[in-house]
């Protein structure tokens, strides 16, 4: 499935919606520095090429990739991440799948847990690794 480069991110969670496209990863990441054309975040620079791989291929489920802003941006304790969507670490990984008639989030990895092969793999195929 494909990485979703240019998902239109609702207000929260709450806002997703269910699809047959489940499940659904949402890979939080920190904004491209406009000087580099990489993430301000070196975190989030270490885990963009495992997430790349992770999603690429028509097995794979299907990830957006959202970036939460620039550093003031994403330091700003009233960011819409932070306070709508519970992201306090980036690069954050999270799944989230159809319960009842909604999407809930069923597992989280932040951070260097990302680069743990034998996590990123329990995440990937369901099992429960919520933080």
């Amino acid at each position: 499935m494909p990485i979703l480069k240019n998902f239109a991110v609702p207000s929260s969670s709450e806002g997703l919606q269910v699809s047959a496209e489940w499940p659904l990863f949402i890979a939080f990441l920190a904004s491209k520095d406009p000087a580099t054309k990489k993430p301000w975040c070196p975190d989030v620079r270490a885990a963009l090429p495992t997430l790349e791989a992770s999603f690429k291929g028509e097995k794979q489920p299907t990830a957006a990739f959202v970036e939460v802003g620039q550093k003031p941006e994403w330091k700003d304790a009233k960011n819409v991440y932070r306070t709508k969507w519970n992201v306090h670490n980036v690069p954050a990984l999270v799944r989230f799948e159809k319960v009842g008639n909604a999407m809930k989030e069923v597992g989280r990895l932040t951070e260097g847990e990302i680069l743990d092969q034998e996590r990123l793999h329990e995440l990937l195929q369901g099992s429960p690794n919520k933080n």
